[in-house]
C-alpha cells in the first residue's frame, strides 16, 4: 500500500473521530443552552427586573472567564478559522474548545441576543486542528480536518448533514478537492449516525403541506427583502464592533452593551438569547388568526432590534455570529409579509411557507452560501417540498446582499485585506 493511501485512510479514520467528538460537542452545548435559558427566562417572565441584570452578570463572567482562564484572549469566532487557513503557522489551540463551550453557553443564558452556532463551528474546528496533530496526518491534510470539524458541528446542530458539508465549502473552504470531500463526508455521515443513534428532538416541529405557483414571485421578494435586512445587520454588527474597539477598558463595553442589550429586552422579551423558543411559538402560528395592529408592530420592533441588540452582545464580548440571529430575522420578516399579502392584497398565501423560506433566505445572504441555508431549512422542516422556491428566494437574498455590502460579517476583513 502507498504512502498517499496510508494517509487517506488516516485521514478518513481521523475525520470520522472528529465527526464523533463535535456531534458529542454540539449535543451537549445545545442541551445545556436550551436547559438553562429557559429556566431563566422563566425568571424573567415573573419579574422583568432580571433583564436588567442578567447581560452584565453574563459578559461579566465571560471577561473573567477571559482573563483568568484563557490565556486573556478573546474568541474572534469564524474569523479564527480563516486567520488559522491562511498560513501553517497561526494554529487553533486546544484551549480554544473548552472556552468556546463556556462562553457560548454564558452568553446565551444570560440572554446574549445571538446563538451557540458560531461557538461551536470554532470549537469543532479547533478539534480538526487537534486531531491533525495528535493522529500524525500529514500536515497537508490541516485544512480538511479543520473544515470536518466546521462541517460536523453545523450537521450536529441542525441534524443537516448537508447544511454542514456545504457550509464547510461554501463559507470556510470555498474550493473542492478529493481529500477535502472525502474528509468532510467522512465528518458529517459519522456527526449524522451518531446524532440517529441519541434520537434527537427536532429544533423545530414544522409541518409543511404544499406551496402554490401564483406564490413564487412573492418569494422571490422575500428574498429581495431578505437581502436588505441581511445588509442591515451585517452593517449593524460591523458598526457597533468598530466603536466599541474605541473603549479600551472592557468593564466601559460591558456595561455600555449590557444597557443597549437590557434595553431591547425590555421592550421585547422575545429578544432573549437565541430567540428559538419565540420562533417556535410562530411557527405554530393558526393560519386563521387575523393579525392586529399590535402584532405588526411587534414584529416591525422586532425586525428593527434584533441586529441592534445582537450588535451590542457581539461588541461587548459576547460569543457569537449572526447564524440565530439570521434565522430569527427571516421567520418574522417571512411572517410579516404573509400577513401582509394576505390582509391588504387578499393573496391567500401560506404563512408558514414564508417562514421557512424566509429563515433561509436570510441565512443565505448573511453567509453569502444559498446552498448552505437551503439545506439547513430543509432539514429543519425534514421535507423538501420547499426546494424549488427556497432555492430562488436563497440565491435572490445573496445576489441582494451582495449588491449591497460585497462582505459578510465573517470575511469583512479578508475583503478588505485584498
Amino acid at each position: 500500500m502507498s504512502r498517499n493511501h496510508i494517509e487517506l485512510i488516516k485521514l478518513v479514520v481521523a475525520s470520522i473521530l472528529v465527526g464523533i467528538l463535535s456531534a458529542l460537542f454540539g449535543d451537549a452545548l445545545k442541551l445545556l443552552t436550551e436547559k438553562y435559558e429557559t429556566r431563566l427566562f422563566t425568571l424573567v417572565q415573573g419579574n422583568r427586573l432580571y433583564l436588567t441584570v442578567f447581560p452584565v452578570i453574563g459578559l461579566s463572567i465571560i471577561h473573567y472567564c477571559r482573563q483568568y482562564l484563557f490565556r486573556r484572549k478573546e474568541n474572534k469566532g469564524i474569523k479564527e478559522i480563516y486567520d488559522t487557513l491562511k498560513s501553517r503557522h497561526n494554529e487553533l489551540p486546544i484551549y480554544k474548545i473548552p472556552s468556546h463551550f463556556i462562553n457560548g453557553l454564558l452568553t446565551v443564558v444570560f440572554g446574549g441576543s445571538t446563538g451557540i452556532e458560531v461557538s461551536t463551528v470554532v470549537a469543532s474546528a479547533s478539534m480538526g486542528s487537534v486531531a491533525q496533530k495528535k493522529s500524525m496526518v500529514h500536515h497537508l491534510y490541516r485544512k480538511e480536518l479543520i473544515c470536518a470539524g466546521v462541517a460536523a458541528a453545523v450537521t450536529a446542530l441542525f441534524n443537516s448533514p448537508l447544511a454542514g458539508a456545504f457550509f464547510a465549502l461554501e463559507v470556510i473552504l470555498k474550493r473542492m478537492s478529493i481529500p477535502a470531500l472525502i474528509s468532510i463526508f467522512s465528518a458529517v455521515l459519522s456527526a449524522w449516525t451518531f446524532n440517529l443513534l441519541l434520537d434527537p428532538e427536532p429544533m423545530f416541529h414544522i409541518h409543511i403541506t404544499q406551496w402554490h405557483y401564483h406564490a413564487f414571485p412573492y418569494f422571490i421578494l422575500l428574498g429581495i427583502l431578505a437581502g436588505f435586512n441581511s445588509a442591515y445587520l451585517t452593517r449593524c454588527v460591523l458598526f457597533f464592533k468598530a466603536r466599541f474597539a474605541r473603549f479600551s477598558q472592557h468593564f466601559v463595553r460591558i456595561a455600555i452593551g449590557s444597557l443597549i442589550l437590557s434595553t431591547c429586552l425590555l421592550l421585547f422579551p422575545q429578544l432573549y438569547g437565541d430567540g428559538y423558543s419565540a420562533m417556535k411559538s410562530i411557527l405554530l402560528y393558526n393560519e386563521g388568526t387575523i393579525p392586529t395592529g399590535t402584532i405588526y408592530l411587534m414584529i416591525a420592533g422586532l425586525l428593527l432590534l434584533k441586529p441592534i441588540a445582537t450588535s451590542a452582545t457581539l461588541a461587548a464580548g459576547g460569543d457569537g455570529g449572526v447564524f440565530a440571529p439570521s434565522l430569527f430575522i427571516g421567520a418574522f420578516l417571512g411572517l410579516l409579509l404573509a400577513f401582509i399579502l394576505n390582509t391588504v392584497f387578499h393573496l391567500q398565501v401560506i404563512p408558514i411557507n414564508f417562514m421557512v423560506i424566509g429563515m433561509g433566505a436570510v441565512l443565505s445572504a448573511s453567509l453569502h452560501a444559498p446552498f448552505t441555508a437551503l439545506f439547513l431549512v430543509c432539514g429543519l422542516a425534514n421535507d423538501f417540498t420547499l426546494l424549488v422556491p427556497a432555492l430562488a428566494a436563497c440565491y435572490t437574498a445573496k445576489v441582494t446582499a451582495k449588491m449591497i455590502l460585497p462582505y459578510t460579517v465573517y470575511n469583512y476583513v479578508v475583503v478588505k485585506a485584498k
